[in-house]
């Protein structure tokens, strides 16, 4: 399995027979080049959305035209994206879990952010904020999308107990380091902890050096580079 950071928080998740694009930004990420745009998205299968922020949908229509991927998310959102010419996937909702080839796995859980979109000048609202428990290949991943700290993370870590976690932890949109480092301690066993929705933007934390100080011991906190891979 490979998980590829393609800049804040987007991914390209490689597992099974699967290449899987977790809310690719692709116009305007300020970290991914434009002559990084196509080995960011080629191959895809499955487009995963978890809330309709420009930040994390706005190519997903266009990638979607572009490589035939299903874009498949919150009912609201997906429904949407649908109208406006993407491949049609899964319209699910909470605790729904939809198949992404023959033996992986989408679960939709809760996140706390807010979800609304740019459409005619107006904000219309996407349906609830997500995140995923993506599994594969023996991994259990959850997938935070942009989250603050969330009492609904015991339940998840305690049902789910995913190995993975891609958790964003830039602040002042989510959970800092210091939350992060909290919420993995407290509600999960990781053995990983991949940082994201960070670096992209001044506001945002630059390090995750206070993630990697503040976990258990045992848990490995790697800070991704742009299109190299993780393997597990």
């Amino acid at each position: 399995m490979n998980i590829i950071w393609l800049g804040h928080g987007s991914f390209r998740i490689e597992i099974e027979d699967q290449v899987i694009l977790v809310d690719p930004w692709l116009t305007g990420n300020p970290m991914l080049n434009k002559e990084q745009h196509q080995p960011a998205i080629a191959g895809a299968t499955h487009i995963l959305v978890t809330h309709g922020h420009f930040d994390h949908i706005a190519d997903v229509v266009q990638i979607s035209k572009d490589t035939g991927a299903p874009v498949s998310g919150m009912y609201e959102l997906a429904q949407y994206l649908h109208t406006q010419g993407a491949v049609e996937g899964h319209i699910f909702n909470m605790g729904g879990t939809i198949p992404l080839g023959e033996s992986a796995t989408a679960c939709l859980v809760p996140a706390s952010h807010s979800s609304s979109a740019d459409v005619s000048g107006a904000r219309p609202y996407m349906g609830s904020e997500s995140g995923f428990i993506i599994r594969g290949e023996g991994h259990c991943i959850y997938v935070s999308g942009d989250t603050g700290l969330m009492a609904d993370m015991a339940w998840i870590g305690d049902y789910f107990k995913p190995n993975v976690g891609i958790l964003s932890a830039g602040g002042y949109y989510t959970m800092d380091m210091d939350m992060a480092a909290y919420a993995a301690r407290t509600y999960f066993d990781f053995k990983v902890i991949i940082p994201c929705h960070y670096r992209t933007m001044p506001a945002l934390e630059q390090s995750a050096e206070a993630l990697a100080k503040g976990v258990l011991p045992g848990t490995s906190v790697i800070e991704p580079q742009v299109l190299e891979a993780i393997s597990l």
